[in-house]
C-alpha cells in the first residue's frame, strides 16, 4: 500500500519528534492534505470480472472520491478525502471483496521483544533509531515490559529494518513472541539463564577477581607490588596490571554502550560511566601522578553490578506480567471428526468443541454443551469460590475445571479471548502515564545536564583557580557522573505502576492505565448507579403473603397461570419463582391484559386477576381488613389486632400497612385473587446486592462520601439507598442528568469515581474522573470503554482497589523523594571529599535501585482480603 500524496516524504519536517523524555513514545505521520490517492497491490484482480467486484466493495465506503483499477498488473488506485476514510479501511473493503492486498507498502504491526530496553533512557535511544526509519508509521516503547509496539511499511521497510535500527541503538531484539527465539541481549545477558548467570554477569565477576587481586598488590606491605614497565604516566606496577585487565573486561560492555549512546546524542548513564572509566584510565596512563586504576577498576565493576540488579529488580515486575500470560493453557484436546486430537490453541476454531477433564485448566472462552462442573474462576474474576457450570453457561480460557467433565463449544479465537485482552491492556496500561510519572520525565531532562554540567565545574574551578590537585577534583567530577544518572527515580514509577496494575488484575480488578490508579488513589467520592450495580438487575419475588387459608404455593400456582402469557418482566419474576418451587399449572384461557393496571385470566374456570391494588379495589374488595394464612402460628406483626368485627384474629390493613411497608422497601406489590376472593399478595424487588452494604462500609472506613445515582422513582430509591448504607441518593435522573449529577460532585470533591455496568451510565463514567465497570468478564463493552473494570459482578472489591491505589500513590512518593534526596545529600558531600566513588555507585545507583524496586514490589501483596493490614503493606505518606 502507497500512499501516492506529493505532501509525503520521510524527512525531518514531516515527522513528531517530541518524545518528551518519556518512557513510552508514540510517534504518528501527521495529516498533510484532505484529498490523496493510495496505490494497492491486489493480485488476485486479473479480469475484468475482479475489477468490477473489487470496485463495488470499495464505492461503499464513504469518503472514497475515485477508483481506477488496473487488473492487468493487479493494481487498484484509490483517490480518498483523508478526513472520512484512511488507506485501511480501502484495504479492508477490497478484503471484504474475497481479495489479499500485497501492496507494497502494506502495514504491518509486531510486537518485538527488547529484554535489555528496561529504563527511560534505554527507550529514548531505541526512539532515536527507529525515528530514522521512513517506513515506520507509529511505534510504542514499554521498557518495563521490555517490549516495542512498531507499526511500520512492510514493502517498503520490513521487519529487519526496524531490527537493524534497533540494533544500531544497541539493543538486541530476541522474538516477537515473548523470548522464544532465546539469545543474548544486547548487554550480554542471555534470556535463556538467570540474570546472574548471565555473560554480563560472568564477565562482571572475572573483572571483580582481578580488582581484588590489584588490589592486594597495591596495598600488601613489603612491596611485593613490582613494576612492569614505564608509561607515560609513570611506573605500571602488577597491581595496575590486575586493575586495567579487570578495566578491559568489565569496561567492554559499558564502553559499546557509551558508543551506542555517542552515536544517538543520548547524555545517558552508559556514556557518563564511559566517559568516566576512559578519562580515569587515560590520566593514569599518560598524565604522571594521576594513578586513578583502583578508581577506573571499581567503577567498571560496580556499575555492571548496578545493572545487573536493575535488570534483576525489572525482571521481577516483568514476571508479574508473565504469570498472567501463563494461565492460559498453550493445548487443546479437541473433537474432530471424531476423533480427540491435541492442538496448539491457536489451531482451534470458533465452534469447535474442546473437552476438558477434571482437574485441568479450561484453554479457551466458550460455552458449555455437555457436563456440569464447579469451576474456579479466581485468575480471572477473582471469585475466591468456585462457579457451578452448566450447559448454556460460559466459562473463560484460564480459569480451572475443579470437578466434573466438560465440553465446551469455542466461541472466540484464542488471540480474542478474555484473558488475552486482559494481558494485552494490562501491558497497554503503561503508556498512559502518572502525573508524578510525567514529572520526572521531565525533571530527568534537567537534572542529567545540570550535574553534569556541576562535574565539570568541580573538576576544573578548584584546580584552575583556587589550588586544588588535579587527580583529586577529577576524581570528584567522576563521582558526580555516577550521581549524573537519574534511573533510580526514573524507574520508580513505572516499576510501581507495573506492580500495581498486575497485582490488581491477579485479583480480578484490570486498571487500564497507571493514571487511572493514580486517580483512584486520590478519589474522595464514589458514585453509583442502581440497577445492575448495587442491585442484581433482575426482578425476583421477595415476599409471598398467602390470605384467606390459601398456601403460598396455591398463590404462586395463580399467579404463575395468571403472569405466564404476560410480556411484563414481573411476570417472568413470577413465574421463575413459581418454576423454582416447583408449584405445578393451571389450564389457562381467556387470557386478558389490564392496561396499566395487571392481567385477567380464567383459571380452571374460575375468573383470576393479578396486578395492582387499585384493580381490586375497582373488584370490591376491602383492602383494610384481609386475614394472613398462618404457618405455625407466626403472623405478620401488623396482624396482631382483633379484626373490625370485634372477633380475635389476625388481620392485616393492606391499604394502610402492608401495602406501604413493602414499598417502603423498594417493593413493587402484586395482588392476586378472584372475583370472590383474595388469595394472597406477592412483593418483587430488584435485589440488593449481597456485597453491596459491605463495600460500602468499606469505602466509609476510608474516609469516601458515597452517592447513589438512579432514573428510578423516589421511593424505591430512598428504600435501596438506606438499606445499602450510601450517603446520599439522588432519584428520577435522566442520563444527562447523571452527568450533571458528576460535575456537581466533581466540583465539590475535586476526584470522583463513578461505578457502573460500563454501557448505559457510559456518559456519567466518561465525566467522572475515574469510570469503573461492574462485570466485565462477560462484556466486551465494559472491558474497552472502562478507565477500570471489575472482572465480576463483585463491589467488595471496591475498597480493596481504593487501597491498592491509595498505597500505589504513596510508593511512588517515597520512591520518588526517597532516591531524589539520596542523591541530593550525595552530591553535596562530593565536593567536600565525603563521598567516594565506590559509595557513589553502591548508594546513588545499585542501592537506590534495589530499594525503589523493592518497595514497589511490596504492592504485589495486597490483597483483597488484606487491605486493612497496615503492619505489612505500604501506607500511603
Amino acid at each position: 500500500m502507497s500512499d501516492s500524496s506529493p505532501e509525503r516524504s520521510h524527512g525531518d519536517g514531516d515527522r513528531d519528534r517530541d518524545h518528551d523524555g518519556s518512557a513510552d513514545h508514540t510517534h504518528e505521520n501527521a495529516e498533510r492534505a484532505e484529498d490523496r490517492t493510495v496505490q494497492l497491490d491486489v493480485p488476485g484482480m486479473d479480469c475484468p470480472s475482479c475489477a468490477a467486484k473489487v470496485t463495488n466493495s470499495v464505492e461503499k465506503l464513504e469518503g472514497v472520491e475515485g477508483i481506477d483499477t488496473r487488473p492487468t498488473s493487479g493494481t487498484l488506485y484509490t483517490e480518498y478525502d483523508a478526513d472520512r476514510t484512511d488507506p485501511e479501511a480501502i484495504a479492508d473493503r477490497v478484503e471484504a471483496a474475497g481479495y489479499t492486498v500485497e501492496g507494497p507498502d502494506a502495514e504491518r504491526t509486531e510486537t518485538l521483544s527488547i529484554p535489555a530496553m528496561d529504563c527511560p533512557s534505554c527507550a529514548n535511544k531505541v526512539a532515536n533509531a527507529l525515528d530514522s526509519v521512513g517506513a515506520i508509521a507509529e511505534y510504542d516503547l514499554r521498557p518495563t515490559a521490555g517490549k516495542a509496539v512498531v507499526t511500520y511499511d512492510a514493502g517498503s521497510s520490513g521487519r529487519s529494518a526496524v531490527i537493524d535500527a534497533i540494533e544500531t541503538a544497541g539493543y538486541e531484539v530476541t522474538d516477537t513472541e515473548g523470548d522464544a527465539a532465546g539469545g543474548a541481549t544486547d548487554d550480554g545477558t542471555d534470556d535463556r539463564s538467570s540474570v546472574w548467570g548471565s555473560p554480563r554477569a560472568i564477565e562482571t565477576w572475572i573483572s571483580a577477581a582481578f580488582l581484588g587481586v590489584g588490589i592486594l598488590f597495591a596495598f600488601v606491605p613489603g612491596g611485593q607490588d613490582v613494576s612492569l614497565l614505564s608509561v607515560p604516566g609513570g611506573e605500571l606496577l602488577l597491581g595496575d596490571a590486575f586493575m586495567l585487565v579487570a578495566i578491559a573486561i568489565g569496561g567492554q560492555i559499558i564502553l559499546r554502550n557509551g558508543y551506542y549512546s555517542a552515536k544517538n546524542l543520548s547524555l545517558d548513564i552508559d556514556f557518563l560511566m564511559s566517559a568516566a572509566i576512559l578519562g580515569a584510565t587515560g590520566l593514569s596512563l599518560f598524565f604522571a601522578g594521576a594513578s586513578l586504576y583502583v578508581e577506573a577498576a571499581s567503577l567498571a565493576v560496580l556499575f555492571n553490578v548496578a545493572e545487573l540488579l536493575e535488570r534483576y529488580s525489572v525482571d521481577r515486575a516483568r514476571n508479574s506480567m508473565t504469570e498472567l500470560m501463563e494461565l492460559s493453557p498453550d493445548r487443546a484436546v479437541v473433537r474432530r471428526d471424531g476423533e480427540e486430537i491435541e492442538l496448539d490453541v491457536e489451531e482451534v476454531a470458533v465452534g469447535e468443541r474442546v473437552l476438558v477433564e477434571p482437574g485441568t485448566k479450561i484453554p479457551m472462552d466458550g460455552e458449555v454443551v455437555e457436563g456440569s462442573s464447579a469451576v474456579n474462576q479466581a485468575p480471572i474474576t477473582g471469585e475466591s469460590v468456585p462457579v457451578d457450570k452448566t450447559p448454556g453457561e460460559e466459562v473463560y480460557a484460564g480459569t480451572i475445571n475443579e470437578q466434573g467433565y466438560l465440553e465446551i463449544e469455542v466461541t472466540v479465537e484464542a488471540s480474542e479471548n478474555t484473558l488475552s485482552r486482559v494481558i494485552e491492556m494490562v501491558e497497554q496500561a503503561q503508556s498512559n502515564k502518572t502525573d508524578r510519572e510525567q514529572f520526572v520525565e521531565r525533571f530527568a531532562g534537567y537534572y542529567t545536564p545540570v550535574v553534569v554540567a556541576f562535574a565539570i565545574v568541580t573538576t576544573l574551578v578548584p584546580p584552575l583557580f583556587l589550588g586544588g590537585a588535579w587527580v583529586t577534583w577529577f576524581v570528584r567530577g567522576i563521582t558526580l557522573l555516577v550521581l549524573a544518572c537519574p534511573c533510580a527515580f526514573v524507574i520508580s514509577t513505572p516499576v510501581s505502576v507495573v506492580s500495581g496494575i498486575t497485582s490488581a488484575a491477579k485479583n480480578g480488578v484490570l486498571i487500564k492505565g497507571g493514571d487511572h490508579l493514580e486517580t483512584m488513589g486520590e478519589v474522595e467520592a464514589v458514585a453509583f448507579d442502581k440497577t445492575g450495580t448495587l442491585t442484581k438487575g433482575e426482578l425476583a419475588v421477595t415476599d409471598v403473603i398467602a390470605l384467606n387459608d390459601n398456601t403460598e404455593s396455591d398463590v404462586l400456582r395463580c399467579a404463575r397461570g395468571l403472569e405466564e402469557r404476560s410480556e411484563h418482566p414481573i411476570g417472568d419474576a413470577i413465574v421463575g419463582r413459581a418454576a423454582e418451587r416447583d408449584v405445578g399449572e393451571r389450564s389457562v384461557a381467556d387470557f386478558e391484559a389490564i392496561t396499566g393496571k395487571g392481567v385477567r385470566a380464567d383459571l380452571g374456570g374460575t375468573t383470576h386477576y393479578a396486578g395492582k391494588p387499585d384493580l381490586f379495589e375497582e373488584v370490591g374488595f376491602d383492602l383494610d381488613h384481609v386475614h394472613p394464612t398462618t404457618d405455625g402460628g407466626v403472623v405478620l406483626e401488623e396482624t396482631e389486632r382483633q379484626c373490625a368485627d370485634g372477633e380475635a384474629g389476625n388481620c392485616l390493613d393492606l391499604l394502610e400497612e402492608t401495602i406501604p411497608r413493602l414499598q417502603a422497601e423498594g417493593k413493587t406489590i402484586v395482588l392476586v385473587g378472584t372475583d370472590e376472593e383474595l388469595e394472597g399478595v406477592i412483593a418483587i424487588a430488584d435485589e440488593v446486592r449481597p456485597d453491596a452494604r459491605v463495600a460500602i462500609e468499606g469505602l466509609h472506613e476510608a474516609g469516601l462520601r458515597t452517592v447513589m445515582l438512579t432514573g428510578d422513582n423516589d421511593g424505591t430509591a430512598k428504600a435501596i439507598a438506606e438499606r445499602v448504607g450510601v450517603d446520599d441518593y439522588r432519584a428520577e435522573l435522566l442520563p444527562d442528568e447523571k452527568v450533571e449529577a458528576i460535575e456537581d460532585l466533581t466540583e465539590e470533591h475535586s476526584t470522583v469515581a463513578m461505578v457502573g455496568d460500563g454501557i448505559n451510565d457510559a456518559p456519567a463514567m466518561a465525566t467522572a474522573s475515574v469510570g469503573v465497570a461492574m462485570g466485565a468478564a462477560g462484556t466486551d463493552t465494559a472491558i474497552e470503554t472502562a478507565d477500570i473494570a471489575l472482572m465480576a459482578d463483585d463491589l467488595s472489591k471496591l475498597p480493596y482497589l481504593y487501597t491498592l491505589s491509595r498505597r500505589a500513590n504513596g510508593v511512588i512518593r517515597q520512591n520518588i523523594w526517597g532516591s531524589l534526596g539520596a542523591k541530593a545529600i550525595l552530591a553535596i558531600g562530593v565536593p567536600f571529599g565525603y563521598v567516594s566513588v565506590v559509595l557513589a555507585v553502591l548508594a546513588g545507583d545499585v542501592g537506590m535501585t534495589v530499594l525503589v524496586t523493592g518497595n514497589a514490589m511490596r504492592l504485589s501483596r495486597i490483597t483483597p482480603d488484606r487491605t486493612g493490614d497496615t503492619n505489612t503493606d505500604t501506607e500511603q505518606t
